[in-house]
């Protein structure tokens, strides 16, 4: 039961070792470029201390998030409406 709860037992044959290899650098990428790219990752979870497991922004999806803020509260700034024409 114990073995069964670890997963798919290893590759037996060298076509097959090749293709988990594959498979786990390609995933591994494309993480990577979801974070700096600023992408949702459902599969990220972040534990925070004893506390539940939740999900939380990283990486290039935080920095997007805060020029998203900047650019609201510039926005509302208007900081030029003592100006004329």
């Amino acid at each position: 039961m114990e073995l069964r709860d670890l997963g798919a037992p290893m590759p037996q044959s060298q076509g097959e070792k090749m293709h988990l290899l594959w498979n786990m650098i390609t995933e591994f990428i494309q993480t990577y470029k979801n974070q700096i790219g600023g992408k949702y990752d459902a599969r990220r979870k972040v534990n925070t201390g004893g506390g539940p497991v939740r999900q939380e922004l990283s990486g290039g999806a935080r920095i997007k998030s805060g020029f998203y803020k900047l650019y609201v509260d510039l926005d509302n700034m208007k900081a030029t409406q003592e100006y004329t024409d």
